[in-house]
């Protein structure tokens, strides 16, 4: 999903008022994250970025989101990051180490609509101007950007018994670049274009919606087959990197036009196992809270909002007639 798409989605200011001891406090960035499915919340907490607390401005002002200008931490990984699909694959990832050796980290929020992962010293960390990225503090300041390479990068330096990454010669190494490399060229690019077309473009072509969402379950159907058979997870019969490179990608698979328990129960079961994770759930709310965008989140909206399922219903009625005009038929792979 493009910075444009939800750009459209996001206020330029948030009014944040005083927090009251019994309701939920999310982070001002996460209010209208996605946010197709979810009505604002009253109360947000003011923060960029996470260490141990944050920082909330006064009661009753009107504020512009502050941004991140630079790197804070002198110490130990500090991740860049936003709530998206790629950005939740280092998030997981460290939270996963926090669990397995407990690697703490540094975090900041890079408000992808602000456009703040432009600036010249985000890009001096991510030449490509996206998150997420990295950078070890405890490795001479070294850079790694794009969600793949950080896997791997995470994996190789931070995780000496292999509780999530595989040893370098073994076939599982090889195994889990494959798929996570599948997933890195395919399903990210196929899903986010289906994203973009299917929900955020202001013109809806039908040719575009239909190939997209087509891929998309193109790509979902050789996960679902990998699935069977009683498999787990896709490589080595345990979690690992490859599971992760895909999670945040399953967990928002609604918002491209799938079905994932009818159409692949697979890889719906599989989503499951690794959402009863703890670090999964918890790299899910980095940086600023869980995302209304998640299947779960879009499932709730559509039960308990009327006006919210009539519009899901005229969403998928266009995408069912996207698909006959074009003659349209599943297949994989």
């Amino acid at each position: 999903m493009s910075a444009f798409a939800l750009r459209r989605l996001l206020p330029r200011h948030i009014r944040v008022l005083p927090a009251h001891p019994s309701a939920p406090v999310l982070s001002a960035s996460h209010i209208h994250r996605w946010n197709l499915t979810a009505a604002p919340p009253s109360r947000a907490r003011y923060s960029s970025a996470t260490t141990s607390s944050s920082t909330t401005p006064p009661p009753g002002q009107d504020v512009e989101m502050a941004e991140p200008t630079g790197l804070i931490a002198k110490s130990g990984i500090e991740l860049l990051t936003f709530g998206t699909p790629n950005g939740y694959k280092a998030s997981i990832m460290l939270e996963e180490l926090k669990d397995a050796y407990g690697k703490e980290y540094t975090t900041q929020t890079v408000n992808i609509m602000k456009n703040t992962q432009k600036e010249p010293w985000f890009t001096a960390v991510s030449p490509n101007g996206r998150i997420p990225a990295i950078v070890d503090h405890d490795r001479g300041g070294f850079a790694v950007f794009e969600g793949l390479s950080i896997l791997l990068y995470l994996g190789r330096h931070y995780d000496p018994e292999n509780r999530l990454s595989f040893p370098v010669d073994s076939d599982e190494y090889s195994e889990a670049e494959q798929w996570m490399a599948w997933q890195h060229g395919g399903v990210g690019p196929m899903q986010g274009q289906a994203n973009h077309f299917f929900r955020f473009a202001r013109d809806k072509p039908a040719y575009a919606v239909q190939r997209y969402v087509g891929e998309t379950e193109r790509l979902y159907g050789i996960l679902d087959a990998r699935l069977s058979g009683g498999r787990d997870y896709v490589v080595g019969g345990r979690f690992s990197v490859a599971d992760i490179a895909l999670l945040g990608w399953a967990n928002v698979t609604t918002l491209a036009g799938l079905d994932l328990p009818k159409m692949f129960p697979n890889v719906q079961a599989w989503l499951d196992r690794c959402l009863a994770r703890p670090a999964v759930k918890r790299g899910f709310e980095v940086p600023d809270g869980p995302s209304s965008m998640s299947n779960e989140a879009m499932a709730k909206a559509y039960e308990t909002d009327p006006e919210k399922r009539k519009k899901a219903d005229e969403a998928f009625r266009f995408l069912n007639e996207c698909k006959e005009q074009y003659g349209y038929k599943y297949a994989s792979p």
